[in-house]
């Protein structure tokens, strides 16, 4: 059958495939997706990111369920325009990218969100207060989220710049960020198999991680009950910069 046969591959993304069901189902509002850093390490980004969307998907309708009437009606009457922009702009710049351009853009990302996340968590840094709410600075970000999702799926660290500084309260913030990248990876479909990223290998592939997709979001149900945020995101962030590092030196062709 036309399936990856890497063992490494698999290994990765299953992974890959349960963390990022872990954050959308109980840590929705912090971690990034894992699963294109981690199977880029293996295949073509561009691939990666073909397998992950049908599985993210599917995590999406879980997420939504988990989180259901529980955003900011305002806060997507912002976002989501922006967000359908940058699909636009990220589907004309998918095609320009090479394998090494997007591994080295989206390990840029991932250490740019690492940073950031780990400045704003260092000692004695005074409680901001909320920013207030702006359609500007939110169709701006949420656009730029919008590419980096349709190019790599890494559009959480720009949507984070926006949402995050508005100190919405846990369950909103979540339910926020669920159903804006909800709507994006459904619009998205459409410009993959334009774009022709949906060969039978990767249907496949795809199809097999599929499963995985309600397990991981059960999982991070379970898991936000009995495990903080601070020490689940440590985790990842270790991950991440491990990742990030490694597709920043391929990206380079170190």
């Amino acid at each position: 059958m036309p399936i990856i046969a890497d063992p490494i591959f698999w290994m990765l993304a299953v992974f890959a495939t349960l963390m990022t069901g872990v954050t959308k189902g109980g840590f929705a509002s912090g971690a990034p997706n894992t699963m294109v850093p981690l199977m880029a390490l293996v295949v073509p980004a561009p691939q990666a990111a073909a397998i992950a969307l049908p599985v993210l998907c599917t995590m999406d309708i879980a997420g939504l369920r988990a989180w259901w009437g529980r955003w900011s009606r305002r806060e997507l009457l912002t976002i989501l325009p922006g967000g359908m922009l940058g699909i636009a702009l990220g589907s004309a710049a998918f095609g320009l990218l090479d394998d090494r351009s997007v591994k080295l853009l989206l390990g840029v990302i991932t250490l740019a969100f690492l940073a950031r996340s780990l400045w704003q968590a260092r000692p004695g840094r005074p409680s901001p207060a909320p920013a207030p709410p702006s359609r500007v600075r939110g169709g701006f970000w949420a656009t730029l989220s919008g590419l980096t999702s349709t190019v790599a799926h890494a559009g959480g660290p720009p949507l984070a710049v926006y949402l995050y500084p508005l100190r919405l309260d846990r369950a909103t913030l979540a339910a926020t960020t669920v159903v804006f990248f909800g709507v994006v990876n459904y619009v998205k479909l459409v410009p993959y198999f334009l774009l022709g990223q949906f060969p039978v290998a990767n249907l496949l592939t795809s199809l097999l991680l599929l499963p995985l997709a309600p397990l991981g979001i059960r999982l991070g149900i379970w898991l936000q009950a009995r495990l903080s945020d601070r020490t689940f995101y440590r985790a990842i962030y270790v991950l991440l910069g491990v990742t990030g590092t490694k597709l920043v030196w391929d990206g380079l062709g170190l």
